[in-house]
């Protein structure tokens, strides 16, 4: 029985819904923390803003890939449903080991305890205290509501994609005031930092990561109405969105505090804030950034327990995690299994270096996820899509080199973190072949 076949889930999600989820899946606390990394890296307002929208367009190739994929199979699992078409069932295994059952529940431990950190300073409660059972309970929340469909998770999203978006109109705003209208300064060259053309290029990187998410609407795709038009028409407005949102960001970073401030900054955002409002104005901004990790918390949950929930209906997993509730229409036993994973890996605090090792592994995963579109352009050749990727096989192309070129770069580095991914991608080898050994025996 295929994931196709056993799946109950119901199209409920429009194109805003949609491309709330993409919005909501990479703003996440990256661009109120990153930007200062990048502004070490650069010498210049001029470089910076450019590095920000050069990569928004890189990104913007993979998204226009993953619209095609996600309109030729329009069903929950995204990247695994290709992976299994195209190259059979062990990649697309490695990929759900990967994925689905250690960087999802990393990612969401790892922001869930970033949001419990900004909602203790926000609320005046000790972080060394209410870290943990607030993360855990944030967490225990979000799967809560998503057990009672996707419906009920789409309105939380939406809110709290407001609110984020809020939250950045706010330091927009903050910027320009603060700037009092001279804003040629925002170009300038910086006297102190110098970057090389080597250094400029690793600025790149914390970019593209801040870029990352955009995948969980593909997870999401069996729930979405009229998918072969709405996926396409949500990924490039949710991306968009989230290009100009970052540069404006920036800008106001650099209106705000200089391109020295910036780079010297732990905090942009607060620092920011804390110029024209004082500490209430750092305590106001708090609340955003939680906000906005909150809601990239929902969406990780929910596409990961689609994920899961493919995985389970493909005989992947127990197929108690492929079932799918008949009145809810939702993976609950799936969102239980990612939830309660998430929150063991908050309690036992042991998120950072899991996160750290599977980085590689996601990258790897959007290299191959795009390289299936070539499989079914040739597979398929003869047959019409509702949607194709323009200048193809360029961006395709542009999109995995640039994957690979984030790869090499990681494992440079961070050889560790790179080799300790590569190790967990190859240690699900062997858990593949028991599963399916014992799946035989028990047959």
């Amino acid at each position: 029985m295929t994931a196709e076949t056993s799946s109950s889930y119901v199209r409920r999600l429009g194109t805003w819904d949609a491309a709330a989820i993409v919005i909501g899946g990479v703003i996440g606390a990256g661009i109120f923390r990153s930007a200062s990394t990048v502004a070490e890296r650069t010498s210049s307002g001029a470089q910076l803003l450019t590095l920000w929208a050069v990569g928004g367009l890189l990104t913007l190739a993979g998204v226009l890939c993953y619209a095609e994929l996600g309109a030729r199979r329009p069903q929950a699992g995204g990247v695994y449903i290709y992976l299994r078409e195209a190259f059979g069932q062990l990649p697309a295994f490695l990929f759900g080991w990967t994925m689905a059952l250690i960087n999802y529940p990393g990612s969401v431990a790892a922001v869930a305890t970033t949001f419990a950190d900004y909602f203790c300073t926000a609320v005046g409660l000790s972080p060394l205290l209410w870290v943990k059972p607030v993360a855990a309970g944030a967490i225990a929340f979000i799967v809560g509501v998503n057990f009672f469909g996707i419906r009920a998770g789409s309105r939380m999203l939406n809110l709290f994609t407001l609110l984020k978006l809020s939250a950045i109109a706010l330091v927009v705003v903050t910027g320009v005031v603060l700037a009092h209208g001279q804003f040629g300064s925002v170009l300038a060259t910086d006297t102190v930092h110098h970057a090389s053309p080597g250094a400029f290029l690793g600025a790149l990187l914390p970019v593209l990561f801040t870029y990352g998410g955009f995948h969980y609407l593909n997870d999401l795709a069996g729930e979405v109405r009229e998918p072969q038009r709405t996926l396409p028409r949500a990924l490039g407005l949710g991306l968009g969105g989230v290009v100009v949102c970052y540069v404006l960001v920036n800008f106001a970073y650099l209106a705000g505090l200089g391109h020295a401030g910036l780079a010297a900054s732990q905090a942009p955002a607060a620092d920011l804030m804390r110029h024209l409002f004082g500490e209430s104005g750092a305590t106001l901004i708090a609340v955003g950034i939680a906000c906005s990790t909150f809601g990239y918390c929902s969406i990780a949950i929910a596409g990961g327990a689609r994920v899961l929930q493919t995985m389970g209906a493909d005989g992947m997993l127990f197929r108690a995690v492929g079932r799918i509730h008949a009145g809810s229409h939702a993976p609950r036993v799936a969102l239980s299994v990612l939830g309660g994973w998430a929150i063991v890996l908050v309690i036992s605090g042991s998120f950072g270096q899991l996160v750290d090792y599977t980085t590689v592994g996601e990258w790897l995963s959007h290299a191959f996820g795009i390289a299936t579109l070539f499989w079914y352009r040739r597979r398929f050749r003869n047959e019409p899509s509702p949607y194709r990727v323009p200048l193809y096989p360029v961006l395709p192309l542009l999109f995995v080199c640039t994957v690979l070129g984030v790869i090499i770069v990681t494992s440079i580095h961070s050889p560790g973190d790179a080799g300790m991914s590569l190790a967990l991608i190859a240690a699900g080898v062997p858990v593949y072949y028991a599963w399916r050994a014992w799946q035989r025996r028990a047959a």
